[in-house]
C-alpha cells in the first residue's frame, strides 16, 4: 500500500514556519519525512539532531576535484528544514533530501552557471520573492510579519500549508517558463517523492519551499520528468558540516533565502505571543544600557503600550518588528534614530556562530582547525573582537603561531593591528572575525598538506619559488618564521642567499632589509634558527650600499617617492638589526656618497643628509652650510625643492629646536620671489602640515625669539625691526598653507 503523502509549504528560515511545521509533524506522525536539499547528502541529515550540533550550520559541498566549486545549506534553530530533521530522529522516521544532488550544481560549468544567474535577473519579483509579493500586496513592509499576521497566526485561514499552497498556486498561474534549472529540481523532487510513498506503508511529509508545493501536487508522468534529467552535468563532491554566523543568515549579506532580521527570527522561534514584545524589549534595553545609555523602567513600560497601540492602529493582531522598533526609538532612544542605528546590527544580526560535534566527518584541514581551536581555546565570532597575545606565555605564542598560519593560507581569522616595530616585542595585537567562506579556503589548500602546519608550510614554499622580488621573497620567509615553520623557513632563507648573489638592482636590494630585520627580532620571542639570515643582512647591505649611489641618480617624480621610502625603511631596519658598526659604517658612507654626486636626484640627497643628521654624523654647522648651499638662490627652484622636501618632510620638528637650520631656510624662503613662493606652496604645505598647532606656535616662537609671555624680541634676526612686518606677513602666510584644513 502506497504511503500518503503529505506537503508543507514553508518558508526558508521562518520561525512561524517552524513552529506550525511541527505541530503539524506530532499531529500526522509521519513514517518518512522528506526535505528539499541536495539528494546525495543525505546522509548527513540525521547528524542535525546531534546534542552537540549547534546552529546556525551549514551543509557544506564542494567538487573532489575542485574544492573551490563549493555550495553551502545553512541551518538556524528557527528553519523548518532543520526542525522536520530533529522531529524525524527523535521520532525514528526515515528521513532524506529530495532536491537535485550537489553533484549537479557543483559540476555545471561556468557558462551555465552565467546563463542561470542571467535568467533569473530576468524572473519577475513575484518567483523572485513570492511570499514577499504577497505581504507587499497586504500593506506590509516585509514578508516574515505577512507570513506571521496572516498564515500562521490567523486562525481564520483554516488548514495553514493548503492556505499556502493555494496561494502559490494563484500566484504561479501566470508565471513565466521556469529555467532548466528549476525545471529539473522540481521534476527530480517528484520522483524522489513518488518513490518514497511508494517504498513507505504510511503518511510521508514533505517539507519544501512555498514556492514549489503547488508544483509538487502536480500529477505528471515519470517519463517526462526522467527526460527533463537526462543529461544534467555530473561530477565527484564531497560533503560535510561546517560552521556558519548569524550575519551570513541575513538577506544583507547576499545570501538569497536569508531574512532581514536574523536577530528577530530567533527571539520570535525562543518567545511565545504573551511575552514576546516585553522580552524584545528588555533586551533592547540592555544593549543600550551596555553602550552606556540611560533607560528607565518607565520608559520600557511606556514602549510596550505604544507597541501595543501602534499594532491595534494598523490592525495587527500584536506588536510586530515595525512597531516596536518605533516604540523602541520614541521611548528607549528619546527619538534619535542615531541611537537605534547603533544597536541594531547587535540585535538584528548578531554574532553566533554555530558549532558541530567532533564525530563529524570533515576534510583533514577543517578537522585540524577544530582541534587546535579547542586546544588554542580560540572560539570563531561573527563579530570583530579584539585579541592582544603575549608571545612569552605558550597559551599567546600558540594563539599567534595558529592565527600566522591561517593567514600563510589566506584564512585571516586575524588581522594583526600592532605588531610594534622595537626590538624585542613579546606582543601582538589582532582583530578577529570568522567567515564562513574560510572552511572553503581550506578545503582548497588540501593539495598542499593535511594539517594546517604542513599546508601553510607548502603554500609558502610554492610562492618562493615563483617570487622574483627580493623584498617580496623576504617577506614570504618572515611569514614563514613566525608561523614556526621550519621546512619553509630554510628554503626561503635558501632562496634569499641564491637571489641576492644575482641582484645588483638597489630598489630591490633595499627592500629585503625591513622583513629580514623583523626576522632577526622575532628571533628572540619565537623559537627558530636565524643564524643563516643573521650572515646574510649584513652581505646585503653592504651590496645595497654599492649599488645606492647608481640607483638614485636622475630619477623621475615618482622613481625617487619610492627610492626614498625605501631607504627610510632600510635605514630604520638596520637599525633595529644592531648590525656591527663596519656594516653600519659602509651603509652611512653610501648616504655620504649622495650628498656629493651631482647627478643624484635632489629629493634623495636630501633624505641622506637628513639620516647622517639624525645619526649626529653631520654636525649641525656642517649641515646648515650644507642646506644654504643646497637652497642658494642660484639653484634651481625645483633641485632646492626636492632636498628641502627629502630633508624635512617628517621632520619639520628639527626646525624649532635647531636656530642654524632654521636660518638657512629662513633666507632661502627669503630669496624666492613670489611666482617661485607661490609654487613652492604645496611643498610647505607638505612639510609643515605635519606641526601640530602647539608646533607651530613654538616654531613662530622660535623664528622670532618670543618669549613665553609674548614679548617680542628679534634677538635671532639681525635688523628685524625693520623687515618684522613683512617678514611676519610672509610667515604667517607659509603656516596657514601648511595648516590643516
Amino acid at each position: 500500500m502506497a504511503g500518503e503523502v503529505h506537503l508543507f509549504g514553508i518558508r526558508h528560515h521562518g520561525p512561524g514556519s517552524a513552529r506550525r511545521l511541527v505541530e503539524a509533524l506530532d499531529a500526522l506522525r509521519p513514517v518518512a519525512v522528506l526535505i528539499e536539499g541536495p539528494a546525495d547528502a543525505s546522509d548527513l541529515l540525521p547528524m542535525l539532531a546531534d546534542p552537540d550540533m549547534v546552529t546556525p550550520v551549514a551543509l557544506l559541498t564542494y567538487a573532489e576535484d575542485n574544492p573551490a566549486n563549493a555550495s553551502f545549506f545553512p541551518f538556524a534553530d528557527y528553519s523548518p528544514e532543520y526542525q522536520a530533521a530533529c522531529w524525524a530522529v527523535r521520532h525514528g522516521a526515515a528521513l532524506r533530501f529530495i532536491d537535485l544532488p550537489a553533484s549537479d550544481r557543483l559540476g555545471s560549468s561556468a557558462g551555465d552557471i552565467a546563463e542561470e544567474i542571467a535568467a533569473r535577473s530576468q524572473e519577475d519579483p513575484v518567483s523572485r520573492d513570492p511570499i514577499g509579493a504577497l505581504a507587499t500586496a497586504a500593506g506590509y513592509d516585509d514578508g516574515e510579519s505577512w507570513w506571521s499576521d496572516v498564515i500562521e497566526e490567523n486562525p481564520a485561514t483554516g488548514p495553514v500549508f493548503a492556505a499556502v499552497t493555494d496561494a502559490m498556486t494563484a500566484l504561479r498561474a501566470d508565471e513565466k517558463p521556469l529555467s532548466a534549472r528549476e525545471a529539473a529540481r522540481e521534476a527530480h523532487m517528484r520522483i524522489e517523492i513518488a518513490k518514497a510513498a511508494k517504498e513507505c506503508d504510511g503518511a510521508v511529509a514533505v517539507v519544501c519551499g512555498a514556492w514549489h508545493a503547488p508544483a509538487l501536487i502536480e500529477r505528471r508522468s515519470l517519463a517526462a520528468d526522467r527526460e527533463l534529467l537526462q543529461g544534467r552535468p555530473k561530477t565527484k563532491i564531497k560533503a560535510t558540516w561546517a560552521p556558519w554566523t548569524a550575519p551570513r543568515l541575513s538577506r544583507a549579506s547576499g545570501y538569497g533565502a536569508g531574512v532581514v532580521a536574523p536577530g528577530w527570527c530567533a527571539h520570535l522561534w525562543e518567545t511565545r505571543d504573551g511575552d514576546r514584545a516585553s522580552l524584545w524589549l528588555a533586551k533592547v534595553t540592555r544593549v543600550l544600557r551596555d553602550r552606556g545609555h540611560f533607560v528607565s523602567t518607565a520608559s520600557v513600560i511606556e514602549a510596550q503600550r505604544l507597541g501595543i497601540a501602534l499594532a491595534a492602529l494598523r490592525e495587527r493582531p500584536s506588536p510586530g518588528f515595525e512597531e516596536l522598533r518605533e516604540a523602541a526609538i520614541a521611548c528607549l532612544c528619546n527619538g534619535e534614530r542615531a541611537m537605534w542605528n547603533d544597536i541594531a546590527a547587535e540585535l538584528l544580526v548578531g554574532a553566533g556562530v554555530g558549532s558541530i560535534p567532533s564525530a563529524t566527518p570533515l576534510a583533514p584541514l577543517l578537522e585540524d582547525l577544530q582541534r587546535q581551536q579547542k586546544q588554542a581555546r580560540l572560539k570563531p565570532e561573527a563579530l570583530e573582537r579584539p585579541l592582544t597575545l603575549d608571545l612569552r606565555s605558550e597559551s599567546g605564542l600558540m594563539r599567534s603561531t595558529l592565527l600566522h598560519r591561517l593567514n600563510a593560507l589566506d584564512v585571516p581569522w586575524g588581522q594583526l593591528t600592532n605588531a610594534g616595530r622595537s626590538r624585542g616585542t613579546f606582543r601582538e595585537n589582532w582583530q578577529l572575525r570568522w567567515e564562513p567562506e574560510f572552511a572553503v579556503r581550506l578545503v582548497e589548500n588540501l593539495l598542499y598538506g593535511s594539517t594546517i602546519a604542513e599546508a601553510a608550510a607548502g603554500r609558502l614554499i610554492e610562492a618562493m619559488g615563483k617570487e622574483a622580488e627580493l623584498g617580496a621573497l623576504a617577506s614570504l620567509v618572515r611569514s614563514a618564521m613566525i608561523a614556526d615553520l621550519p621546512r619553509a623557513t630554510e628554503s626561503g632563507i635558501a632562496a634569499l642567499e641564491a637571489k641576492a648573489a644575482l641582484t645588483s638592482d638597489g630598489q630591490s636590494l633595499l627592500d629585503a632589509l625591513p622583513p629580514m630585520a623583523d626576522i632577526l627580532r622575532y628571533g628572540e620571542a619565537r623559537a627558530g634558527t636565524v643564524e643563516h639570515l643573521a650572515a646574510l643582512m649584513p652581505r646585503i647591505v653592504v651590496q645595497a650600499a654599492l649599488a645606492l649611489p647608481y640607483a638614485a641618480r636622475n630619477l623621475d617624480v615618482p622613481a625617487a617617492a619610492r627610492l626614498r621610502g625605501t631607504i627610510l625603511a632600510a635605514d630604520g631596519a638596520i637599525q633595529l638589526a644592531q648590525l656591527n658598526a663596519d656594516i653600519v659604517a659602509r651603509w652611512r658612507e653610501a648616504l655620504t656618497a649622495l650628498l656629493h654626486d651631482a647627478q643624484a636626484t635632489r629629493l634623495i640627497s636630501g633624505t641622506a643628509a637628513r639620516l647622517l643628521y639624525e645619526a649626529e654624523l653631520l654636525a649641525a654647522d656642517h649641515t646648515a652650510d650644507l642646506l644654504a648651499r643646497m637652497l642658494s638662490p642660484g639653484t634651481p627652484i625645483a633641485e632646492a625643492a626636492g632636498f628641502f622636501e627629502g630633508f624635512f618632510e617628517g621632520a619639520g620638528q628639527r626646525l624649532i629646536h635647531d636656530a642654524a637650520l632654521r636660518g638657512a631656510v629662513d633666507g632661502w624662503l627669503l630669496s624666492l620671489d613670489d611666482e617661485a613662493f607661490t609654487a613652492s606652496l604645496p611643498l610647505f604645505r607638505r612639510v609643515f602640515s605635519a606641526l601640530d598647532r602647539n608646533e607651530r606656535r613654538r616654531l613662530m616662537d622660535a623664528l622670532f625669539a618670543r618669549n613665553a609671555g609674548g614679548a617680542k624680541g628679534y634677538r635671532l634676526i639681525a635688523g628685524a625691526d625693520a623687515i618684522w612686518p613683512q617678514h611676519e606677513a610672509r610667515v604667517i602666510a607659509l603656516l596657514k598653507a601648511g595648516a590643516p584644513r
